[in-house]
């Protein structure tokens, strides 16, 4: 008998699948009291075709020990008269405590609906003591780790079509369809999720054309990664949206986005920035209010160059002391805007450096020629290419091209 304990060829941390679990070198863990049952067990699986060591716990106490250190898949043979468990207790205990071990119930022969109930509570199978050969016990030990393993592939499953889901609902609501009312101004964009989540973050967008003409738009970033950013992304967004239709002022809008982060945001630390502009239906120019914001490039025909509006402090870093101002461009009639969040050049393209807002103007420059979605496309491409030696873009990125339609 194996003393109780980890075997040396257990230790490690190993990957399982799904076609060669015990290739991997699962473990075999014996929960029983009773050291006849033990010895029978350990005499039977040395009768049989499995190639390992067998590890004996005499309680469910000691078997948790055992779980917390082990780090390969394990088969757990689970008496249930245990001195400090009984029943289908130490089935639940295991499952929820543990719920990558497979387990398998050893039960008398008068208990075969207790071997059933053990299944229905999460073991993958039940024994009949009474009944046990080295070839029952050795499929029943495979077809345990290869049945815990599908159920962990399934789980994971689920898991990925859940998050897909949830991105695509979140897409929605961060990336809206622009509300212009005429046909006159134009708008490009793209979102492209970073590598290092699976989950969009709190970069977000949107545009707005109210009943004078105005065009207004906005881009933000909160900081951070996961569910709780993305959704308060989506409430800055809607926030904003209803602020331009009912009327508050550029400046006052930048305010009132504030408040609404420091009263919906999770943690203290926080933070947003963000950029509006305003579009006047003379189309001679536009504000710009920055709140932390990357700069912005301003295409005039082939020319690209950036801008570097006033900016004020990002939103919720001091709260209630902040101060925005309003910086006016003129736009001449080809004239064009380009923003985007910092996920677009803040991507590594060596050990100790980063594309940087030089090298983006670089990669803009060499595409002035180009049409706004395929300009923004090609900005995109080229920033994920010359980070993709170091992992790709690790950000979020949002990208909007915006700019009056010429000759309507």
């Amino acid at each position: 008998m194996g003393p109780t304990g980890i075997p040396a060829q257990y230790a490690g941390s190993v990957g399982v699948a799904e076609s060669s679990v015990w290739d991997l070198g699962a473990a075999i863990l014996l929960v029983e009291d009773d050291s006849g049952d033990a010895l029978l067990v350990e005499e039977m699986l040395a009768d049989s075709e499995l190639d390992s060591t067998l590890t004996w716990c005499k309680t469910l106490a000691e078997a948790q020990r055992f779980l917390r250190s082990c780090r390969t898949p394990v088969c757990v043979l689970l008496d249930l008269h245990l001195p400090d468990s009984h029943g289908i207790d130490a089935v639940r205990q295991l499952v929820d405590s543990f719920p990558d071990a497979a387990v398998v119930v050893l039960t008398g022969l008068a208990e075969t609906e207790t071997g059933l109930s053990a299944v229905a509570h999460g073991a993958q199978d039940y024994l009949l003591k009474g009944r046990i050969d080295p070839q029952a016990l050795s499929r029943a030990i495979r077809y345990a780790l290869q049945r815990k393993n599908a159920e962990r592939v399934a789980s994971a499953i689920r898991t990925s079509q859940l998050i897909a889901q949830e991105n695509a609902r979140l897409e929605r609501a961060l990336l809206p369809i622009p509300l212009l009312h005429g046909h006159g101004f134009g708008v490009a964009a793209r979102y492209e999720a970073g590598r290092a989540h699976g989950l969009l973050s709190g970069d977000f967008y949107d545009v707005v054309e109210t009943a004078d003409g105005a065009v207004h738009a906005v881009i933000g970033d909160v900081s951070g990664h996961g569910a709780a950013e993305a959704a308060l992304g989506v409430c800055l967004r809607v926030a904003w949206r209803t602020a331009v239709l009912t009327g508050v002022t550029q400046l006052e809008k930048i305010g009132l986005l504030e408040e609404i982060l420091v009263a919906e945001r999770s943690d203290p630390h926080v933070f947003a920035t963000v950029t509006t502009l305003v579009f006047p239906p003379e189309r001679d120019r536009v504000r710009v209010a920055r709140a932390g914001h990357p700069g912005l490039l301003l295409r005039r025909g082939t020319d690209v160059s950036w801008v570097e509006p006033d900016t004020g402090m990002a939103l919720g870093l001091l709260p209630g002391a902040g101060r925005w101002t309003i910086t006016e461009l003129d736009l001449h009639p080809d004239s064009e805007l380009v923003l985007f969040t910092d996920g677009l050049f803040e991507g590594r393209t060596g050990p100790q450096s980063r594309l940087g807002e030089e090298g983006l103007l670089e990669i803009a420059r060499g595409h002035g020629t180009l049409a706004p979605q395929a300009f923004i496309d090609a900005l995109v491409a080229e920033a994920t290419e010359s980070a993709a030696p170091y992992g790709g873009l690790a950000d979020d990125v949002a990208v909007l091209h915006l700019g009056w339609e010429k000759n309507v």
